[in-house]
């Protein structure tokens, strides 16, 4: 019998589509970053672009903010709720129970049980987590509230300008700063797409590569802010959220891999 030389054909090797998560790794093994790569075959990294580093009480006084004279509070992050918190606490300050909270997203709302008696009549939050759904949110209750916007030095200035033309009190304290990582090694592993969540990410990522060319690099964004300074930092914003079809970064990221487009190896 004559053996053949012809080689049998095989299947080409499939690369996973590497994504680098500008944030912690999550605890414990339930994820839907982690459905989301078993789905799709994809090598996620985790690593967090800053470190939120909370402003002293004793530095906050100097802000000269009566935080007990407002009577309504803004959040858009997570990090707010928990520096506002813990200056209260370590100022010995009591939140009146009357106060109302106008929360970004209903996650960050929620986040509010740790520290509050959750109650639906003083805690309102955007559909969609754009600012324009948080203004709409806030326009129906804000006659006669005094309104406090906790921040980091980033803070979002399209906030403060919608409160300034709508002729609302209100005031800035500054209880967080933003610090940048070193992620030079990180970003030296060639990501087919890097999620970025704040601002202060961009930041990072800017500082670190000064020149950064971003080439077939996707980038992924979280937040109107982060799309603001991603744009103009020069970025291409490959990837949106939250959007009216995808309120997370997870199905932001799942529309764009379905999609016949999307980064293929």
């Amino acid at each position: 019998m004559v053996k053949s030389n012809i080689k049998k054909a095989t299947a080409p090797i499939k690369i996973p589509i590497k994504i680098l998560i500008a944030q912690p790794k999550p605890e414990g093994s339930k994820s839907p970053y982690y459905d989301l790569a078993v789905k799709h075959g994809l090598a996620l990294d985790f690593y967090p672009f800053i470190n939120v580093e909370g402003i002293p009480s004793k530095e906050f006084r100097k802000q000269k903010i009566d935080i007990p004279y407002y009577t309504a509070v803004i959040f858009t992050s997570r990090n707010a709720i928990d520096h506002f918190f813990r200056t209260c606490e370590e100022m010995k300050i009591s939140i009146s129970q009357d106060t109302k909270y106008f929360c970004i997203t209903e996650s960050v709302a929620l986040y509010l049980q740790k520290f509050i008696l959750y109650r639906k009549r003083k805690v309102f939050y955007g559909a969609d987590g754009l600012n324009k759904s948080l203004f709409d949110v806030i326009n129906k209750h804000k006659e006669n509230e005094r309104f406090l916007y906790p921040c980091s030095e980033l803070f979002d200035s399209e906030i403060t300008n919608w409160l300034k033309i709508n002729k609302c009190e209100f005031a800035t304290p500054i209880l967080y700063k933003i610090v940048s990582n070193d992620i030079k090694a990180v970003i030296a592993k060639k990501y087919d797409i890097i999620c970025l969540f704040t601002p202060g990410g961009v930041k990072c990522l800017m500082e670190n590569f000064p020149k950064f060319k971003q080439k077939e690099t996707k980038i992924a964004v979280f937040g109107a802010n982060t799309f603001k300074s991603a744009e103009d930092a020069g970025l291409t914003l490959d990837i949106k959220a939250p959007m009216p079809q995808t309120p997370s970064m997870v199905s932001a990221l799942e529309k764009f891999l379905i999609k016949p487009s999307a980064t293929k190896k």
